[in-house]
């Protein structure tokens, strides 16, 4: 693969972005991040509202999350791809306006058919934000600080979760599940910010890989790519499997209110920033993979607390240390994918690595789903908690980690600045 030298006298010091350039990427990237997880979580929240409207079971409407995730790989595969050859800005453009459209007409959609086929679209749109956004952040970000700002970035999930929540709460007893749907044609209004003051990030205009250099990077690292997958893999469904069914588990097992629901999703959406921030800052002390594995043990002692207390302040405490936990683990994501993709490909395998992760998972919440049926939502949910966490753990353990390599190196001396 050809090799791009450097200017002489230049080193990885030269090609750092300034503050309000790093500043004004990692915001674009953090929002975006945000505002597509708010338009995916409204979803969750509105199961059985949607599923009465439509004169479905819960388990039609929950395989639309899961096509939702089945589709994410088409959009990690496409924009990713994009960002590699074109830059990170103008994909992460085109994704915003994309996803943003779709889910105002998902909130217009006549059938469950028709819903169906807009949900899937939605998963593109979803799919490829993640990996543009992450590579353009964390390549604008100080190596010392990448960990924190990691979990920064990746809690902008939880903040979107958060911010669906608050609509749920506020939006659907007065105006229904349609509503949150049209609340999420707003993430359309980040394209202006994006066009008028994002700066393409310096890390890629350093080299300009051409198609060919990125073929041969993604034959060359195949096996490294496959870690990747596997890795992906288990924490989306040690995330999907925590998350998307425990509302439809507070309203139908616990019989919450839809208000009460939204405020144990706010109280436990906290705890996922404060996990992500904290166990993100963590790796940047003792290494990415022991942060991760010491976040996942804990959630496996937090389970019972999480899924079985008998009192509403135990479960709320049981659920905000969970996804504090679940969150932490995940904070140390966008940096760790990061830094174990090659420069050519650092747009396209982040993404497309955990996309192929989401496909792999896709069936966590319908088959949750269908486990209750038998044995109830508690004992689902704490059954697959329980066997994704513990295998999630092992293969976290197995992995090897670059934290802290420096992403403006030449391709040349890149990996002579890994850490394995």
């Amino acid at each position: 693969m050809q090799q791009h030298q450097p200017e002489a006298g230049a080193g990885p010091h030269k090609s750092a972005p300034q503050p309000a350039h790093s500043a004004t990427a990692f915001v674009a990237s953090f929002l975006g991040w945000t505002l597509d997880a708010f338009d995916f979580f409204v979803l969750v929240f509105v199961i059985p509202a949607v599923a009465r409207e439509f004169r479905r079971p819960i388990s039609d409407i929950a395989f639309t999350i899961t096509l939702t995730l089945i589709m994410r790989p088409v959009g990690a595969l496409l924009f990713g791809w994009m960002a590699d050859i074109y830059g990170r800005r103008l994909p992460l453009l085109i994704d915003v306006v994309f996803y943003s459209a779709v889910e105002v007409l998902s909130g217009l959609a006549p059938t469950y058919g028709w819903f169906l086929l807009l949900r899937a679209l939605y998963g593109i749109g979803m799919g490829g934000e993640w990996g543009v956004g992450a590579s353009l952040a964390m390549e604008a970000v100080s190596s010392k600080r990448r960990g924190l700002m990691s979990g920064l970035l990746q809690e902008g999930y939880a903040f979107g979760y958060l911010l669906a929540a608050a609509a749920f709460f506020f939006i659907f007893p007065r105006f229904g599940w349609r509503a949150l749907f049209y609340a999420g044609g707003l993430p359309a209004l980040l394209t202006l910010f994006i066009r008028a003051r994002v700066p393409e990030s310096k890390a890629w205009e350093r080299r300009r890989p051409s198609a060919s250099e990125i073929v041969d990077s993604i034959r060359g690292n195949l096996g490294g790519f496959m870690y990747m997958v596997a890795l992906m893999t288990m924490m989306n469904l040690i995330s999907h499997g925590t998350q998307d069914m425990y509302p439809t588990f507070l309203e139908r097992q616990r019989n919450f209110d839809p208000h009460l629901v939204a405020s144990m999703a706010i109280i436990y959406n906290i705890g996922a920033i404060a996990g992500g921030l904290f166990f993100g800052e963590f790796s940047d002390r003792i290494g990415r993979r022991r942060a991760m594995v010491t976040a996942v043990l804990l959630a496996v002692l937090v389970l019972p607390l999480w899924i079985y207390a008998h009192s509403l302040w135990a479960l709320a405490l049981g659920a905000f240390l969970m996804q504090a936990m679940v969150q932490g683990a995940w904070g140390v994501i966008p940096a760790h994918l990061v830094e174990l993709s090659p420069p050519a490909v650092r747009g396209l395998f982040p993404g497309l690595a955990y996309q192929i992760g989401v496909l792999l998972a896709a069936n966590a919440a319908y088959a949750e789903s269908l486990m209750a049926v038998r044995i109830g939502y508690a004992n689902a949910l704490a059954v697959v908690a329980f066997t994704v966490l513990t295998l999630g753990a092992v293969v976290i353990a197995l992995g090897r980690e670059q934290a802290g390599i420096d992403l403006h190196a030449d391709p040349i001396d890149y990996w002579k600045s890994a850490v394995t």
